[in-house]
């Protein structure tokens, strides 16, 4: 170990200063085992004086020696020498000049021996030269401290690290030299920057304290100037050896060092693999991570010893199929098993227990020996390839807790073979209602094309938005476990919640990791209607090819009761086709032509007129036409002859007969077979509808007009077409049939033949009957408990009926809110069966935010005080939550596995917000007797009586209407206002509970010992965290319409005045249209290709004779 003298180092400097001739002996090699010494840390700047500058210093010329000795380097070496010397050290070590880094061995064993070096050192000098002030920040101060994550940029370097754990004693010192304090009585400031446990800052880093992923989280987000010194710095902290390869990059380096560690019996435990522990991570890769950030989110996390381990994986084999829980004597030998972790060719060989996946017998989720924060065992999802395994993104799905043990091999490479999915958005029919795509995430998207990557597997989260109506919806796009998945959700922030786009795609994004990963199928719907809105945001895909989907991005007027957002209906679009304005769905009848080389479906017209853009009812084989998109569109005010409406001409070919040349070798001709005959088109000429913005958005505005109508969307124009009967073989070809033709008597242009098709634009998705159904049986129930006739019309039935209705409601409504599972945490809620005496007697409502009448409260029991309130013999009074908060910090997993099944089951219904509202507010409360925050002191006071009132009056409209579309928005309206009405109710009484739980806190405050203090704010705690894992998970469809019906109604949104607006504005904007057909008699249907008669006479001519391009 090469040392300073700190002494010639003085005296050199002194005879600088003085003219006199330095001496030149400063630096002396001593076994670090024999000797005193102090060491410098600090970060490196330029003008640092190096191991061969300081050595040629000594036989610089005066003008040469005085230029060094300015340096901030130079003044470094010294003012640490003068420390020194002040503390009574002859040795220093500082690494600019200590070091001959132009020697690779040198180098190697000091990176390598750098951490006992400063373990070994008496005092640690920490020179923070950008603090200007004796005082370390206690805040993050990005205004002083931007380029270093708002802290003085020594706590952010990758070298810095070591350098703070391994000394016993440093003394930290400003940008002046001036003392701050040591290390020991700044613990609490440097875990606050670091965080580094405050334990390791006073007492140092003891073998076996803490797992591999504690110790390299500290490493996240650290610098340093050569990338792969970010590897090389940690070797001291796990007591590895490796040699440097510097340019290798960072990420074979860490791998390195992940390697030697495994390696190492001491840290031989499962958190090395636990990086990234919420599986919030897009990439098919190695199970070992590329370099420290990956350790970001593992502050928490603690190994759990193999014998503990097996234990809790027992217990829950023990919990479902019993397969583990007879596992005997063979369990004895697992903990030794598990430890056992060998770096091998084939991968990182380890013995786990493995959790299959419900879809994929190449999938299984990994259950490590570790756990995360709140006490869960963490898990990784792994897809086997070959006889290797890889990590992948967190996925849903899987058979829990179904648990096999299974000896695997983890690699430790990316996986090469990569390949790429193709989504192709076409977004035209969005901006009809004025929505426009506003971003992406997590990567920008400029085109209309997404790529992702099986290697990434991360989603595309496209948001588009009306920022009039201020509403907004996302589209998501993924590749996962080699398939395509296409998703839609809204925003349901509320209306005056301003978070960016930007906010609620990172939101949305964060949800996807936990959310199950719905595969789509070959084609399909998916709806989700946006909040305070008659608007559905919708997208229609269909795959178009090895590896490619197109999809559709649509809103469209809904009246609600509709399916979505994770629910799929399937449809039907074509593929390998023209190019059209949209999906389209063609009538399947005769093949045989091609349109500029493209197969395309045609029906035969048979005494009609058709023209391209005619519409009408298609049914078994019939057409019934009923107008012309382009004549409709003048009522829109819109010029047919406008450009961007000509139909696209193309050219007419045939795969069964060879071109027929006429003798002027100008015309053409071309015969195919049609059924058991030849047809001849001559001169025939191809007009199909353009596919343009224009064009799209015509449809569009005709969606709601022409719903569920056909379109004719391509003609075929000749002139004089021919038939022949097919004699011979009818092999169809020329040289096996004669044909005997029959040209029509009068020559001109015809259309025999056309393409029949259903628009996706013009489709409209049924109403989800079970959703009717489940808002029904809300209404009713609600009646019946009002004492109310059921004002949908139908039979009160018999009086035992009655009878049973009214025992059944309180339940039926309860299990709505999810009152059942919240009752252990805030007691009974007694709102349902409360409210047919606050029907009743509108005086009782006082209940709601009071106590019993005087005369009522010796014969009842308040409702209001909990049971634990009640137990006036209890050393402190709290509610049912305090006492599970107790159990909780005894880290019972029993206790804890049930809290999260009660969450979970809060979660999925209509009161995860209240559960979240009082661990908040109950957090948030001083248990020192303080009164602090009042949030809870005011229960909101509500008045039922008018919006029972609105209630009735809207059922009154429903019972009155026949209109489909009507009764869809009112049952969503009324039943909206009768849930928000039950959640004030309920939310209030939780208030009054809450209020009361506040207060018994307040007043136990004085009274709880610092144990019981810190067991409740503990489990509050650890309650939160599962309540915030619970509040963003899974919901069903059916719960999510009923949330957001419910905030709807919330918001004062009346959807049938919407509606009814819309529609009164559809009426008028169609109130001047006109056709030619509607002043014609109408229209008899006619059969399509279904005769051998073809008649083209003069009064079946085309409606509309379209110019050539």
């Amino acid at each position: 170990m090469r040392l300073l003298n700190v002494q010639a180092v003085l005296n050199t400097e002194k005879d600088a200063i003085q003219g006199a001739e330095p001496e030149t002996r400063i630096f002396e090699e001593l076994d670090d085992n024999s000797v005193e010494y102090a060491i410098l840390s600090h970060c490196w700047r330029k003008g640092e004086v190096n191991f061969d500058k300081m050595i040629r210093l000594m036989g610089m010329t005066e003008p040469h020696r005085n230029e060094v000795r300015q340096t901030a380097g130079y003044k470094k070496i010294t003012n640490s020498c003068k420390k020194a010397m002040d503390d009574g050290h002859r040795w220093i070590w500082i690494d600019t000049c200590c070091i001959d880094k132009l020697s690779n061995p040198e180098l190697s064993g000091a990176i390598n021996s750098m951490f006992r070096w400063y373990g070994k050192s008496k005092t640690c000098y920490a020179y923070l030269d950008d603090v200007d002030n004796s005082t370390l920040p206690t805040e993050q101060d990005f205004e002083k401290y931007g380029k270093s994550n708002g802290w003085p940029k020594w706590f952010t370097r990758g070298w810095t690290l070591q350098e703070l754990i391994a000394p016993k004693q440093i003394k930290f010192f400003d940008k002046n030299w001036e003392f701050i304090g040591e290390k020991r009585e700044l613990a609490e400031t440097l875990e606050k920057i670091t965080r580094i446990p405050i334990e390791v800052l006073r007492d140092g880093l003891k073998p076996g304290r803490f797992c591999v992923a504690q110790i390299m989280s500290w490493a996240a987000d650290r610098k340093t100037t050569r990338v792969e010194d970010r590897a090389y710095s940690l070797i001291g902290l796990f007591g590895v050896a490796m040699s440097e390869h510097y340019g290798e990059g960072i990420q074979k380096a860490f791998h390195r060092l992940q390697k030697q560690i495994i390696q190492k019996e001491q840290y031989s435990d499962h958190s090395i693999f636990a990086w990234n522990p919420e599986g919030q991570f897009g990439q098919l890769s190695g199970v070992l991570a590329n370099d420290p950030n990956y350790f970001r989110s593992c502050h928490d996390v603690k190994k759990v010893e193999y014998d503990e381990f097996i234990k809790q994986i027992r217990l829950t084999g023990s919990q479902s199929s019993g397969k583990l829980a007879c596992l005997g004597s063979r369990c004895r030998a697992l903990p030794e098993q598990l430890s056992v972790i060998l770096v091998t060719n084939v991968g990182i060989q380890i013995r786990l227990p493995v959790i299959p996946h419900r879809d994929s017998e190449s999938v299984f989720r990994a259950v490590l020996a570790c756990r995360d924060h709140i006490g869960n065992l963490i898990t990784i999802d792994l897809k086997a390839f070959e006889l290797s395994c890889y990590r992948i993104p967190a996925s849903g799905r899987f058979q829990w807790p179904r648990l096999e043990f299974k000896t695997v091999y983890l690699a430790c490479l990316l996986y090469s073979n990569e390949e790429f999915y193709h989504f192709k958005i076409d977004q035209r029919h969005a901006s009809y209602h004025g929505f426009t795509r506003c971003g992406t995430f997590p990567h920008e998207l400029t085109g209309d094309t997404v790529t992702i990557s099986s290697l990434t597997n991360d989603p595309v989260i496209i948001v588009y938005a009306n920022e009039a109506a201020r509403s907004r919806f996302a589209v998501v796009l993924g590749y996962y476990l080699g398939r395509a998945f296409v998703h839609v959700t809204c925003d349901e922030c509320s209306v005056d919640q301003e978070v960016p786009w930007i906010g609620f795609s990172k939101r949305l994004y964060d949800m996807l990791w936990v959310a199950p990963v719905e595969h789509c199928a070959n084609s399909g719907v998916k709806c989700a209607h946006l909040p305070r809105s008659i608007w559905d945001a919708r997208v229609v895909w269909h795959v178009t090819g090895n590896m490619q989907t197109s999809v559709v991005v649509d809103v469209e007027q809904c009246p609600g009761c509709c399916i979505g957002p994770r629910e799929c209906t399937t449809t039907s679009n074509d593929r390998d086709t023209i190019d059209t304005p949209g999906f389209m769905q063609t009538v399947h009848n005769v093949r045989g032509l091609k349109l500029d080389g493209k197969d395309v479906w045609f029906c035969e017209c048979s005494g009609e007129r058709i023209a391209l853009g005619d519409y009408g009812d298609y049914s078994s084989g019939s057409f019934r036409p009923g107008g012309n998109i382009f004549e409709d569109m003048r009522g829109l005010g819109i010029n047919p002859a406008d450009s961007a409406y000509h139909p696209v001409n193309s050219r007419v070919s045939s795969d069964a007969d060879a071109l027929q040349h006429d003798l002027d070798q100008r015309s053409v001709s071309v015969g195919f077979r049609l059924r058991d005959r030849y047809l001849t088109l001559h001169s025939p000429k191809g007009l199909s509808l353009p596919n343009n913005q224009e064009l799209v958005l015509l449809l569009k505005a005709l969606s709601i007009r022409l719903s569920r109508k056909h379109l004719v969307t391509v003609i075929i124009q000749c002139s004089n077409p021919s038939r022949a009967n097919v004699e011979g073989n009818g092999r169809g070809t020329e040289g096996s049939a004669s044909l005997t033709c029959s040209d029509f008597p009068e020559p001109g242009v015809s259309v025999p033949l056309c393409t029949i098709a259903s628009p996706q634009v013009w489709r409209r998705e049924p109403a989800c009957a079970r959703r009717r159904e489940q808002f029904k049986n809300i209404r009713e129930h609600f009646y019946t408990l009002m004492g109310l006739h059921r004002l949908s019309g139908t039979e009160t039935g018999r009086e035992s009926a009655n009878r049973w209705m009214k025992r059944e409601a309180p339940k039926f409504l309860s299990h709505t809110f999810g009152l059942e599972s919240l009752k252990e945490y805030v007691g009974q809620i007694t709102f349902f069966e409360r409210l047919p005496l606050m029907v009743e007697r509108p005086s009782y409502s006082e209940t709601l935010t009071g106590d019993l009448p005087a005369s009522r409260a010796s014969r009842s029991r308040n409702p209001f005080k909990s049971r634990a309130a009640q137990n006036l013999s209890r050393e402190i009074v709290v509610p049912p939550l305090l006492d599970k908060c107790k159990v909780l910090d005894e880290l019972i997993e029993l206790a804890k596995q049930k809290a999260r099944c009660e969450a979970g089951s809060i979660s999925q219904t209509l009161s995860v917000e209240l559960l979240e509202r009082l661990c908040t507010v109950i957090s948030d409360v001083p248990q020192d007797g303080t009164h602090g925050s009042q949030s809870a002191a005011h229960p909101r006071q509500v008045d039922i009586r008018p919006m029972l009132q609105d209630v009735q009056a809207l059922q009154t409209t429903l019972d009155g209407t026949a209109d489909a579309d009507e009764q869809r928005v009112l049952e969503e309206d009324v039943t909206g206002k009768i849930l928000w009405l039950s959640w004030c109710e309920i939310l209030s009484e939780v208030e009054r509970r809450l209020q009361e739980t506040v207060e018994c806190v307040r007043r136990g405050g004085n009274s709880m010992t610092s144990e019981v203090r810190d067991r409740v704010r503990q489990g509050l705690d650890e309650i939160g965290e599962i309540v915030k894992k619970k509040r963003h998970a899974h919901v069903d469809d059916d719960l999510a319409h009923l949330r957001r019906i419910m905030l709807d109604a919330r918001g004062g949104v009346s959807k049938h005045q919407l509606w009814v607006a819309a529609r009164s504005a559809e009426q008028d904007k169609w109130a001047s249209t006109y056709t030619s057909f509607e002043r014609q008699p109408p229209c008899q249907p006619r059969t399509l290709g279904r005769t051998h008669h073809i008649d083209f006479s003069a009064n079946s001519a085309p409606q509309m004779i379209l110019p050539d391009d």
